[in-house]
């Protein structure tokens, strides 16, 4: 019977176990959005995980949404993310980096003035915010916009490359600029970009092209979040939104597809299960013992963990020897 400390396979990603780590606020180490060598130790020490998904970085000064979080943008950043990925991989780890642009989920002042874009001119109405004050109204994207957006993706999936890490993870969930275009309630398009499913899916699969034109589809994963309980995202329809986007990214055979559900909750993963032909990495709110019934009942290949990572930097260890006490958190911001 499969048990968490069997090998895996995401795409063409091997995993020495199925127990993975979750991008999580512990993590964020940087100078000039640069990683350093706070972060380098703290994604070494956390190597016996089957697969560290590291960041959320930034794929353009435009994407930030956090204080210190990393970016990949430029050449110092991804000399940066080498010395992690060195030295993950010394300890015989693989790493993988989630690719991310906050959107409307930003303000002025982590954007040297400018204002945060979005598909629309429609800020995050309620919460949970990450702002006690409220989101400014974002600026809409324009369509050459949504191009550039796209190539600064296509571009920080390169430097991600030449950084050496094993594949990269799109974070198209958590209300974030991906899960924007994806979602009606904030996305009022009347463009390429708008209106139906397959329109407002468009960009999410346009940086996904993008990024496979790097890596090849073997070594990208996307992470979605379909309870879509984070930032105001609404969408009166998610089963067939869902479905599509789990059938096109199961037509271009990416690695696997990172699911935010917790147990129990989880109404919407047998509809990503039945259209996507790949490996699901389930994550949020999972114990040790529901990790290992999902994974034997078939809903996901492995499970991520953020905040138990957190605090317990040898967690694979600790649960194979029956030690590990959970803490009830999540990984912070979606990331994961």
């Amino acid at each position: 019977m499969t048990s968490l400390f069997d090998p895996v396979r995401l795409g063409e990603i091997e995993l020495s176990n199925r127990i993975v780590m979750a991008p999580a606020a512990g993590a964020w180490s940087t100078q000039r959005r640069i990683p350093d060598d706070g972060m380098r130790a703290y994604y070494a020490q956390r190597a016996g995980a089957g697969l560290i998904l590291a960041g959320a970085a930034s794929v353009s000064p435009l994407g930030i949404g956090h204080p210190d979080t990393p970016g990949i943008w430029n050449s110092s950043q991804t000399q940066g993310w080498r010395a992690v990925t060195d030295a993950v991989h010394r300890r015989g780890g693989r790493i993988v980096l989630q690719l991310w642009h906050a959107g409307r989920m930003s303000d002025p002042e982590y954007l040297s003035g400018e204002m945060p874009v979005a598909p629309s001119a429609i800020a995050c109405g309620r919460g949970p915010c990450l702002q006690a004050s409220g989101f400014v109204v974002p600026r809409c994207l324009r369509l050459d916009e949504i191009k550039r957006v796209v190539a600064d993706f296509e571009q920080a999936a390169r430097h991600a490359w030449l950084a050496e890490f094993d594949g990269v993870e799109v974070h198209a969930g958590d209300g974030y600029l991906i899960d924007q275009f994806l979602h009606e309630g904030s996305n009022s398009r009347r463009d390429d970009y708008g209106g139906s499913v397959s329109k407002r899916s468009r960009f999410l699969l346009e940086i996904v092209d993008a990024c496979v034109g790097i890596w090849g589809a073997g070594r990208v994963g996307v992470h979605l979040s379909p309870r879509d309980d984070r930032h105001d995202m609404r969408e009166p329809d998610p089963a067939a939104l869902y479905r599509h986007v789990a059938l096109e990214l199961g037509q271009r055979r990416i690695a696997f597809i990172g699911v935010r559900e917790r147990e129990g909750a989880d109404a919407l993963v047998p509809v990503i299960r039945n259209a996507f032909s790949g490996t699901l990495v389930l994550n949020e709110g999972y114990e040790p013992d529901s990790a290992l019934r999902a994974v034997q009942a078939g809903r996901g290949e492995a499970v991520a963990f953020g905040q138990a990572f957190v605090r317990y930097p040898d967690l694979v260890q600790r649960i194979e020897a029956g030690l590990a006490s959970m803490p009830q958190a999540s990984a912070v911001g979606g990331r994961g």
